[in-house]
């Protein structure tokens, strides 16, 4: 599987970085993680409850560029965004597995946008680009596919099946479970997001992931087409 960016996406100020990390359990309970995972919350509660999205420059980076690509604010708010505003909603963050747990746990700490998916579901080769209209897209949650609408970056297969639309909504396709073993991050910033500080986030994702599930993880630099 090859990771890959349109050269007119990354022009448009999407930021992208990959996480590839292979062989991890993600059945097995961890005391250690439930405990890391409850303080890492009640600290970003606290570190939230005044929070103003429109005035921290990364979460309305996103905002920004779905302005510059033609994307309506009132329907399509960014994942990052979402989860904290969920996070102070139920003052909490209901768990669904250890691997997913962690990359939203690091989204939020670093509000950098994240997502996983299942490497062994993958058809081919994964690009980042302008969608035409064609492809096929059933979101998580979806009882069947949704049309889409052209030019709205996102993560498409050689099956010209979308994994992510923009950096929100995720597929069933390639949901990430208990069973799965093998796993994709995309690690998207905007233009408040500096290239280190996008890595950083990268490596967090690495360092937390093979330390609670193990595995082997490594950043991949997608390749511009």
């Amino acid at each position: 599987m090859e990771l890959r960016v349109a050269k007119d996406v990354l022009d448009a100020g999407v930021k992208i970085l990959f996480d590839v990390i292979e062989g991890i359990d993600n059945t097995t309970p961890s005391e250690e993680w439930n405990y890391f995972r409850d303080e890492k919350i009640k600290e970003l509660l606290v570190r939230y409850q005044d929070l103003d999205v429109h005035q921290d420059p990364i979460l309305e980076g996103y905002n920004i560029l779905h302005d510059n690509t033609g994307v309506r604010r009132r329907k399509n708010i960014p994942a990052s965004e979402n989860l904290i505003k969920l996070l102070r909603k139920h003052c909490g963050m209901n768990p669904i597995n250890k691997a997913v747990d962690i990359y939203n746990i690091v989204s939020m700490d670093t509000k950098l946008a994240l997502g996983a998916h299942n490497i062994d579901k993958v058809d081919g080769n994964v690009t980042l680009r302008f969608t035409d209209g064609t492809e096929h897209f059933q979101p998580i949650g979806a009882d069947g596919p949704i049309p889409r609408a052209a030019h709205e970056y996102s993560y498409i297969d050689d099956s010209n099946e979308v994994l992510c639309r923009l950096e929100i909504r995720q597929v069933l396709k390639t949901l990430v479970t208990e069973e799965t073993t093998n796993i994709f991050y995309i690690v998207q910033g905007n233009a408040a997001t500096s290239e280190e500080y996008l890595r950083e986030g990268a490596q967090q994702i690495i360092d937390l992931t093979t330390k609670f599930c193990g595995g082997r993880g490594r950043i991949v630099v997608p390749k511009v087409v």
